[in-house]
């Protein structure tokens, strides 16, 4: 047992290969909880457009989870680009945070169904903090346990695990405006991530 645990999970381009096509099958997963509007329920123009108006806030939370995974995607490559190779412990931590990945779709399907309710939000922000939580965690034991590339940028780990707590810190942020309102918590949330996708530089905000 102890030789087959220092050799499992050692394949670094396999590891890569599983997160690919997990993120790519969850976000995929996301748009299927969009549903167009039925034409027999559409009499006129007018009827069309007030079936996509309703329509609005699951495109929303489609968009703020499909915003979640893209972030996380580019988190972890950029983490896994810094390995110089894996091991057992580090394979299951990623394969933990791939499973946080995989529940992104319930989530959202349930923050969609929900969009005024606290507690829907609430199991959504779970579901980002566990993301950030393991990513944080799979980065934190590469540097210990000297898996990261000789040649990596210096203090290249560090700015992303940095990256990672000011992220969650103001996810928190925002699952803390559901006490006022759902839809404030969604708007900041999806802003965060605005500034994350675009980097903005503006008032160091491309730092965060």
């Amino acid at each position: 047992m102890g030789h087959y645990n220092r050799f499992a999970g050692a394949n670094l381009g396999r590891l890569e290969a599983l997160s690919d096509g997990l993120f790519a099958v969850a976000m995929t997963l996301l748009v299927f909880d969009l549903h167009a509007p039925a034409a027999a329920a559409i009499a006129r123009a007018g009827g069309l457009t007030g079936a996509l108006v309703t329509l609005l806030p699951r495109l929303l939370v489609y968009l703020m989870s499909f915003l979640t995974l893209g972030i996380f995607w580019v988190g972890q490559q950029t983490g896994l680009n810094f390995l110089a190779a894996t091991d057992r412990n580090l394979t299951w931590l990623h394969l933990g945070f791939l499973f946080a990945v995989s529940l992104m779709p319930f989530s959202t399907a349930l923050m969609a169904g929900f969009i005024a309710y606290r507690a829907a939000l609430l199991v959504y922000w779970c579901n980002i903090f566990l993301l950030g939580a393991l990513l944080f965690a799979a980065l934190r034991y590469a540097a210990g346990a000297g898996l990261v590339r000789a040649d990596a940028p210096e203090g290249a780990h560090r700015a992303v695990e940095r990256r990672i707590v000011i992220a969650q810190a103001l996810y928190g942020v925002g699952a803390a405006l559901c006490l006022f309102s759902t839809y404030a918590s969604i708007g900041f949330i999806i802003l965060v991530q605005l500034n994350y996708v675009i980097a903005p530089r503006v008032w160091g905000l491309d730092r965060l």
